[in-house]
């Protein structure tokens, strides 16, 4: 089944939205992008290394099923964000990697 963009970024633009109620977003920051393994077979080096080359940086997380792709600082708009979760989504799917939300780093 082909990955639906267009709720992924109905979604994106929804947190967006809830994250800002009652809170002053800053105007930039770095946001993480995090995708969850699917097969176990899948490559978590070739997927940082994609990654690294559209310019983002990598971490895989300690439950060793997530990696976590950040970029930035970047403005904090739904549009600045929604851009590079897709180009990020884009290749983690390649990858046999799944998205699974975004934060403004701390």
């Amino acid at each position: 089944m082909a990955h639906n963009f267009e709720t992924q970024r109905r979604e994106t633009y929804a947190t967006f939205k809830a994250a800002g109620k009652g809170v002053k977003l800053p105007a930039t920051a770095v946001v993480e992008y995090l995708f969850f393994i699917e097969e176990l077979d899948a490559s978590w080096g070739k997927l940082e290394a994609a990654l690294k080359a559209a310019g983002f940086r990598t971490k895989r997380d300690r439950d060793g099923i997530t990696l976590v792709a950040s970029i930035g600082p970047i403005a904090v708009t739904p549009e600045e964000i929604w851009a590079h979760e897709r180009e990020a989504t884009s290749i983690a799917l390649k990858h046999d990697f799944y998205p699974d939300g975004w934060v403004l780093a701390e």
